[in-house]
């Protein structure tokens, strides 16, 4: 029996490849007890901005630089933030052709009271899973991994991961090309593949189009059917 297994960590709102990645495998893994890192995709994303784009961000307490994704707290003044990017999202997007359809979802997102920065993330992932559809299970890496797996680290972990799930094969995004070898995880019972997204364009307000934005831009342009028709827009290498 065939089991798709991919691992990620948690992005907030992040690109339509990410979705891609969830709707093709069987169980999808998210990274909590993974070091949270600056300057990354976990707490920010881009929509678009007058031809442009701009970030939403979900601001951290200061913390120890050494702590766990599911370590770190959202900001005190979170909700004032929280309104400020909804808004931010409203004002952008008002009169994009599925705004209607999309806004409630995005506004069920934002109103999560959790303040801890895993769960708002996962939850998000959650919430759009089920807008468009995804059926795959989700499920976070301290849920899955034994003691033995939690000290190991890169492509061991990985492989730690897939074997406690029984996996047949792994897909990563194409970015992970230069990390992983595939006769390594043919050695251990595993075929890899990457999961690379096809160029994907779409009118946003009849300018210039600017790419790899957040699914909130995708879903604001597109609507849900036609957002789920450009899940399998992509290629295995």
């Amino acid at each position: 029996m065939t089991s798709k297994v991919a691992i990620m960590q948690p992005y907030f709102l992040p690109y339509i490849g990410y979705f891609q990645l969830i709707n093709y495998v069987d169980t999808f893994v998210v990274y909590d007890e993974i070091q949270y890192t600056k300057k990354g995709w976990i707490n920010r994303n881009r929509i678009w901005k007058n031809g442009d784009f701009d970030y939403i961000t979900l601001p951290l307490k200061k913390d120890s630089d050494y702590l766990n994704i599911n370590q770190r707290t959202l900001s005190d003044d979170i909700k004032r933030h929280i309104e400020k990017t909804f808004n931010k999202i409203k004002a952008t997007y008002s009169k994009a052709p599925f705004y209607n359809e999309t806004i409630p979802v995005i506004s069920e997102i934002l109103s999560f009271n959790d303040k801890n920065l895993f769960s708002f993330i996962f939850n998000s992932i959650l919430l759009i899973n089920k807008h468009l559809d995804i059926g795959t299970t989700l499920v976070s890496s301290s849920n899955v991994e034994k003691e033995n797996i939690k000290g190991l680290k890169g492509e061991k972990r990985v492989l730690a991961i897939c074997n406690q799930l029984k996996a047949t094969h792994y897909i990563n995004p194409i970015g992970g090309v230069e990390l992983y070898a595939k006769e390594t995880f043919k050695e251990n019972g595993l075929s890899l593949q990457f999961l690379k997204t096809d160029p994907i364009f779409y009118n946003q307000f009849d300018m210039e189009f600017v790419p790899a934005l957040s699914i909130v831009d995708v879903l604001m342009f597109n609507g849900k059917e036609q957002s789920k028709a450009l899940l399998s827009s992509f290629s295995l290498i």
